[in-house]
């Protein structure tokens, strides 16, 4: 189900909060509102929502910001929101094809949050922690085609943008679809099923 953490004592980073601000590109101070409606920032003098980067957040008060945002707005918005998180969140460095792109996506994700205030991803030894879900990256021999099996707290739409925003950074024309035939978190699955193609 999603907007539903899978473990309590989850951390995001103020880096990934701010993709709600970038989401909503001139409508920021819309962003900003539901930042602030959420306790994910502190408000300026000008009402808009200060995150800090370096600070940490409850992952449940961000899904829950996210939720709203989609029924209020639609997952458009959500969509959008996802689309902006490779901007402002860590990621690994040299990534060269469409694969790497992907597949950086899972370490990315556990880099930018952290569990009972331990980063979920050391980049020093690899390890990484569970907790959280992952991405995943299956690439289909001889074909441009990837399949991703996303196994997180996130929504379709979230993802989505997400998926897309990495694969169109390697591949201009890359498109990314819902696995309808598949499992869905809507239905009541742990994941969704997204085809990358390009």
């Amino acid at each position: 189900m999603p907007f539903v953490p899978f473990e309590t004592g989850i951390e995001i980073s103020g880096q990934s909060v701010r993709a709600i601000v970038d989401g909503f590109h001139t409508f920021a101070v819309l962003g900003s509102a539901y930042l602030l409606e959420w306790g994910l920032g502190k408000p300026t003098a000008l009402g808009r929502a200060e995150v800090d980067p370096t600070a940490w957040y409850k992952q449940e008060d961000w899904l829950r910001c996210l939720r709203e945002i989609g029924t209020q707005l639609g997952e458009r918005r959500v969509m959008e929101v996802g689309l902006t998180v490779p901007r402002n969140a860590m990621f690994p460095e040299g990534i060269r094809d469409i694969r790497e792109a992907i597949r950086s996506i899972d370490v990315s994700y556990h880099l930018n949050h952290r569990k009972n205030g331990v980063p979920m991803f050391e980049p020093s030894t690899g390890r990484m922690q569970e907790g959280i879900g992952h991405y995943g990256c299956e690439w289909v021999p001889h074909q441009r085609k990837i399949i991703s099996q996303c196994e997180t707290p996130y929504s379709c739409a979230f993802d989505r943008g997400l998926l897309t925003a990495m694969a169109q950074l390697c591949e201009a024309n890359a498109r990314v679809a819902h696995d309808h035939s598949d499992a869905c978190r809507k239905r009541g699955s742990r994941y969704c099923s997204y085809v990358i193609t390009w």
